[in-house]
């Protein structure tokens, strides 16, 4: 990377709605967009039908939140589990079930692994984050970050799903840059990573399942055989 490159929480930002964008369209399988206008605003909130919420910290503090309304979360949670392999009559049918709050969760964990990678990767710094938190809301719930910033900028991003279902993403964090003093490469990784790493393990683990359950069957039937039944 170039000497004397400058990041910005815009920057920043940009990186983080890649991800969110990059992940859940592979997961999914289904196009999903952000809208290249970002709305400036004050505070951040979990809203109806589903929050979910994400503390950073280390070589930056902020705070990330998507509010998801019912119907693209139950797009993106349908889309994710028929892509595993389930069938209709196995989803939940209401955005209100765990099941659903639990993948949307798995899926946001995803997310900020791949953001928090690529920007580790880009920048040379450390971020930790908690496991995402996903409520599902009937009222607005105003969230802060458990820290005084200096200088706070909070922004909110609208996504689209293939079916036109809209969901936001919010950041709050302090407004900073971060300035390269020295050049450095910067290391590469499998864009697939997260996600495919994922979906071979759930594939593995269907199938391994299938072969004991073929393998249980067949020594029932030699049993039942060498009984005369």
């Amino acid at each position: 990377m170039r000497k004397n490159h400058t990041i910005t929480t815009d920057d920043i930002l940009i990186k983080l709605c890649h991800s969110l964008a990059d992940v859940l369209s592979r997961a999914t399988e289904s196009q999903i967009n952000y809208s290249p206008m970002v709305q400036k605003i004050n505070k951040t909130s979990l809203k109806p039908d589903i929050g979910c919420f994400v503390l950073f910290d280390g070589g930056f503090t902020g705070l990330v939140v998507t509010n998801f309304s019912a119907s693209a979360a139950m797009e993106l949670y349908q889309n994710y589990m028929l892509r595993m392999g389930f069938t209709d009559s196995e989803l939940a049918i209401h955005h209100t079930a765990d099941d659903v709050a639990n993948i949307l969760g798995e899926l946001m964990n995803q997310v900020v692994g791949d953001f928090t990678g690529k920007i580790g990767r880009e920048l040379k710094i450390s971020i930790t984050q908690n496991q995402p938190k996903m409520l599902a809301l009937h009222k607005q719930i105003i969230l802060s970050v458990d820290t005084n910033l200096d200088r706070p900028q909070v922004r909110r991003v609208s996504f689209t799903t293939a079916n036109n279902n809209i969901f936001y993403l919010e950041l709050a964090m302090d407004k900073t840059e971060f300035i390269q003093i020295e050049e450095f490469e910067l290391d590469e990784q499998d864009s697939d990573s997260i996600f495919e790493t994922a979906y071979a393990a759930q594939q593995q683990n269907q199938q391994a399942s299938a072969t004991k359950n073929i393998k249980d069957n067949n020594e029932n039937q030699h049993l039942l055989d060498q009984l005369g039944l």
